[in-house]
């Protein structure tokens, strides 16, 4: 016996597909980039990354505290060196941070405003089915116009109002979404404008001594130290020159600075050449770039008479100390001193330098190493005479401030005497060359800058204020009224007249919300005393009717 299967033949169940495990793990990955907790996370670590650039000297702004950085710790510095610590904030893991933050802003903060958009396009929801059951509850007699009179008692407090047939619901405190998101827009902008500096701004610093010798003409060559941008090459820098003609400066009787004005020439070249003044809270403005004036100090006036009769004269600037009374150091040196005129030889154990300590006021008695006030009233020059090869010819990188000590501690450089000497006064040296103090120029340190972001960072910074203050000071809440008619009870304090029942929800943290919801129920049950809030039995009535 044949058995026949006529059961109709179902398909087999399509093969299950796999998860992409790849795109599961990206999408998770968002998700947690563009989280809060991330973004808090990752501006913690840039205030962190940002310490050794606040710690450790950097090469952009002072190289010569970095190479004297090796100097000192020779055997950390090189690991240092390894990891971007001296330049902090161009390095490799500093701008990962960066840019991942720049990133978990954007993300956190777009489906947000889109959310916060169209709640503030949506009305105020209805009212729950028992308003009994909010934080704040009350009952109170209706008013004769019922619903649309609540409503514009709600209007005039400047409340979102929307009303349904008995019923009024209202909202009010989107300042706060509106201020943290305005807060952490401005935090992208602040971003940006912080890159837009770092990619095309560029800075340099410059000692310029007063005199028509003395000119400085902005190119990067003529920078004592500068700092180019990576999208800004030397012909990017625009063309002028600049010359010291005057510098004023006034000083209280303590010392303390009251004044400072720098007066310049200016040479451009489309303008024609015309002279400016500016002083430290008003910064020139040359071709995009703003000269601020940093500091100023003295340049004595030094000139050297060799044994063959040949004078130089040296006007470097002596750099302050730091005291009230601009008491300076610094270095004249002299390496083509003794050069025989005749062979054109000269002794490599015959260079001339002169450090010295240039006193603005003198004391009247020694030591004479202070100065008593920042302008001239009494000036000295202490100078210490040194004979000998000065290594200038070594090809070796030194300090013109500073006389090089490995040349003194080996002996090729020995000191020969020691002289204080007042403003037109010389000194003979044991070899009979003469040194002549003939007396200082002023001279400015300046900065001149170029920040394309600095505008953006400065409006960036004020809204960021603004939004700070609305999520600080924003209360997001929802306030409820339901007119319904009363209960006909004989003896009913309403006399069987409508009521008003009323709810009120806060919606962040808002220890005030029960005085201005008490307030609220006073001003729509006619109390006078609503606007200058609300009693101890307008509070009572507020919870009247709360279970």
């Amino acid at each position: 016996m044949t058995v026949v299967d006529d059961r109709p033949e179902t398909a087999a169940p399509a093969p299950r597909r796999r998860p992409n495990r790849l795109l599961a793990l990206l999408r998770n990955s968002w998700r947690q980039l563009t989280s809060m907790r991330t973004a808090l996370i990752l501006l913690f670590l840039l205030a962190v990354a940002a310490i050794p650039g606040s710690v450790l000297p950097q090469r952009g702004i002072s190289p010569e505290k970095v190479n004297q950085y090796f100097v000192d710790h020779p055997d950390l510095a090189p690991r240092l060196d390894r990891i971007g610590a001296f330049e902090v904030f161009g390095s490799v893991w500093f701008s990962a941070i960066y840019l991942l933050l720049f990133t978990s802003l954007i993300g956190c903060i777009t489906p947000r405003l889109r959310d916060h958009v169209r709640a503030l396009r949506s009305r105020p929801p209805a009212a729950p089915k028992r308003l009994q059951r909010l934080p704040q509850h009350a009952v109170l007699p209706a008013p004769a116009g019922g619903a649309p009179a609540v409503a514009e008692v709600l209007r005039k407090r400047r409340w979102r109002v929307e009303v349904r047939g008995d019923e009024v619901s209202a909202e009010k405190g989107y300042l706060k979404e509106t201020g943290n998101l305005l807060f952490h827009t401005s935090l992208i902008a602040v971003l940006i404008g912080v890159a837009l500096g770092s990619w095309y701004g560029w800075s340099g610093n410059r000692l310029l001594v007063a005199g028509a010798d003395n000119a400085f003409c902005n190119t990067r060559q003529q920078y004592a130290e500068a700092k180019l941008g990576p999208r800004v090459d030397s012909e990017d820098l625009p063309r002028f020159c600049l010359r010291l003609d005057d510098f004023e400066a006034r000083f209280l009787a303590s010392g303390q600075p009251e004044f400072f004005n720098a007066r310049v020439t200016v040479d451009g070249p489309d303008e024609p050449i015309r002279s400016a003044d500016f002083s430290v809270n008003s910064p020139l403005r040359l071709g995009g770039a703003s000269v601020y004036l940093l500091g100023h100090g003295y340049a004595p006036v030094i000139r050297y008479t060799d044994r063959f009769g040949r004078s130089q004269i040296s006007d470097e600037p002596f750099l302050t100390t730091g005291d009230s009374g601009l008491t300076s150091e610094g270095l004249a040196a002299f390496p083509d001193a003794n050069v025989d005129p005749r062979t054109g030889q000269r002794a490599p154990d015959e260079q001339m330098a002169f450090t010295g300590i240039y006193l603005p006021t003198a004391p009247q008695q020694a030591p004479f190493v202070r100065s008593e006030y920042p302008t001239e009233r009494n000036p000295a020059l202490n100078l210490v005479a040194y004979r000998g090869n000065l290594g200038l010819d070594a090809g070796i990188p030194g300090s013109v401030y500073q006389l090089d000590q490995r040349q003194v501690r080996a002996g090729k450089v020995k000191e020969v005497g020691t002289k204080l000497l007042r403003k037109g006064e010389s000194w003979t040296l044991d070899d009979g060359t003469t040194v002549e103090f003939l007396g200082t120029e002023r001279y400015v340190t300046l900065s001149v800058r170029h920040d394309p972001g600095s505008t953006l960072l400065l409006v960036s910074c004020g809204f960021l204020l603004v939004g700070l203050m609305g999520s600080l000071f924003g209360r997001r809440r929802r306030v409820f009224f339901r007119v319904m008619p009363a209960d006909p009870v004989e003896g009913s304090p309403t006399g069987g007249s409508s009521l008003v029942e009323a709810g009120g929800l806060p919606r962040t943290d808002y220890p005030g919300f029960a005085d201005e919801f008490a307030q609220l129920v006073a001003a729509v049950r006619g109390d006078d005393r609503a606007d200058t809030g609300a009693d101890p039995d307008d509070r009572a009535g507020a919870r009247e009717g709360t279970e």
